[in-house]
């Protein structure tokens, strides 16, 4: 056996991606977004004392109502008007499935993950059925996408700067705007008496709550806040990224949303880059098959099933999951119920 034959594929390895990284950045942050979206919705969930497992039903409800708004609007209105009505009603979706789940964990008290997965069950029985109902039958199709955004060709030429400006400005304004959200709410969160509130109630309700902060407010609020980044999530995948809407289209985004929060250590700025993580895993498996190696790393590459290519985000999550989770911290009150005393 050539002992130099693994240092050797490992370099030719390392020289493909390089090559096919510029053209691979604006497909990677495109496949990051609704993870990252997702990723922020569990950060102000967990960081206020919430688990929120539910985030995949969250991303799928506002993906199938953000559809439909553009479905049944485009020809009355105009695809633009309808698309961003669309956008708006997959956001307003989201925020009230996530007034559901504050007011299901908050003033219920009810077992969050349980909760969380009967908004996933339900999210997947409720958007395939309407599906079949209203959609199908109909042999319509929907407003279409947002147009993306071009920047000119003689930024995207620029070495290093232009392949860097077209993976954040080659987009449609969704994924644009991620991050965006990522620095205001990293800053919010860290700089902010928002923040410094949100934090409070995650750690330590009681004290919070004898200092004046009113526990179950700031829980609501982030909770109805981080199921609108969500549903803006869904409005991603279906008037941005696909045009059209397949039943159980987020494929388990929401759970590798979670993954990357967790990667993150349940900040914004780290949640984004496990979302750029997981969508390198997902965009390497599109970049084989379209750009191949050449050579004996692409003879080993072709020989790879293509459904081991498919799993890779998943297999990258339970890898994640499993060296991560009890070395990250999450905030003390995670996941606890809070009750005022004399109410419990």
């Amino acid at each position: 056996m050539d002992l130099l034959a693994i240092p050797r594929l490992v370099f030719e390895f390392a020289v493909y991606l390089l090559t096919v990284l510029p053209d691979l950045l604006p497909i990677i942050l495109a496949l990051a977004t609704p993870l990252a979206l997702g990723a922020l919705c569990g950060v102000l969930n967990e960081r206020s004392g919430v688990v929120n497992i539910g985030i995949e039903g969250m991303m799928l409800m506002s993906a199938f109502f953000g559809y439909l708004t553009g479905f049944a609007l485009h020809q009355t209105v105009g695809s633009a008007v309808a698309i961003w009505l669309g956008i708006a009603v997959a956001v307003g979706v989201g925020a009230l499935l996530g007034l559901l789940h504050a007011w299901l964990s908050v003033s219920v008290r009810a077992d969050q993950i349980i909760a969380g997965t009967m908004m996933n069950i339900a999210a997947l029985g409720v958007t395939g059925y309407l599906n079949r109902l209203i959609i199908t039958p109909s042999g319509r199709g929907g407003a279409g996408v947002i147009p993306p955004f071009r920047i000119p060709p003689e930024l995207a030429d620029l070495p290093v700067v232009g392949p860097i400006l077209a993976m954040f400005l080659d987009q449609g304004p969704i994924a644009m705007s991620v991050i965006v959200f990522v620095l205001v709410l990293q800053f919010g969160l860290f700089r902010t008496r928002w923040g410094l509130r949100t934090r409070a109630v995650g750690e330590h309700p009681k004290a919070a709550d004898t200092l004046g902060i009113d526990v179950f407010r700031q829980r609501y609020l982030n909770v109805i806040l981080g199921g609108a980044l969500a549903g803006l999530a869904g409005a991603f995948l279906t008037l941005e990224s696909t045009g059209s809407f397949q039943n159980g289209m987020t494929g388990g985004r929401g759970f590798i949303a979670l993954a990357a929060m967790i990667f993150g250590r349940w900040t914004p700025v780290g949640s984004f880059l496990g979302a750029l993580l997981f969508g390198t895993a997902t965009a390497f498996g599109v970049v084989v098959s379209v750009r191949p190696a050449e050579g004996d790393l692409g003879v080993i590459l072709r020989s790879i099933p293509t459904f081991w290519y498919a799993a890779l985000p998943y297999l990258l999550t339970v890898v994640i999951l499993a060296g991560v989770v009890g070395r990250s911290v999450p905030p003390a009150a995670d996941g606890v119920p809070y009750a005022k005393e004399g109410k419990a």
